[in-house]
């Protein structure tokens, strides 16, 4: 219901802003605001950008919890896409989801209203069909593994001009 509310409302905010800012400064002026916001946008989205992935890369590097930057990196991809989309009300979110501050209150908020019922880091698959049915990490003493091979000669020499594939 909600996402039924803002893809009625934000378009009916936008054209009312439209239509009151077009008739306090023209047309003309009007355009260029939203293609000035959308170039700017775009400028403050890349160099945002750039920081949150370093300090995604920081947190998983330091084995941190990557939460909070994995939700910074995800809002300033909204806002992104908000600056970018023509309209008033669009481009005061993305601006406003560009702040660190916002960001910040916003992870809280959400962070108060999401329940993790389970995270793990680098414990590799717990479950499809490699899952292993005697737990993590234990196998029976008895397992044997099947499996053929054939020796490859080794008739070449190291002067050998390779398959052309790789750098020799």
């Amino acid at each position: 219901m909600w996402l039924f509310l803002a893809f009625l409302l934000v378009p009916l905010i936008e054209i009312a802003l439209f239509i009151q800012v077009g008739g306090l400064i023209g047309l003309w002026p009007t355009l260029a605001i939203v293609i000035l916001t959308a170039i700017a946008g775009t400028w403050l989205v890349r160099a945002q950008g750039r920081m949150a992935i370093g300090r995604l890369r920081s947190s998983f590097e330091r084995l941190d919890n990557p939460s909070e930057p994995l939700a910074d990196a995800a809002m300033i991809l909204i806002s992104g896409a908000l600056l970018l989309t023509p309209g008033f009300f669009t481009d005061a979110v993305g601006f406003a989801l560009l702040a660190p501050p916002v960001r910040h209150a916003v992870f809280l908020w959400a962070k108060k209203r999401v329940k993790v019922q389970r995270f793990s880091m680098g414990s590799g698959p717990q479950d499809g069909p490699y899952r292993d049915p005697h737990g993590p990490g234990r196998r029976p003493r008895d397992t044997v593994i099947e499996g053929e091979y054939s020796e490859v000669p080794r008739d070449k020499s190291p002067n050998h001009p390779g398959s052309g594939w790789t750098r020799h």
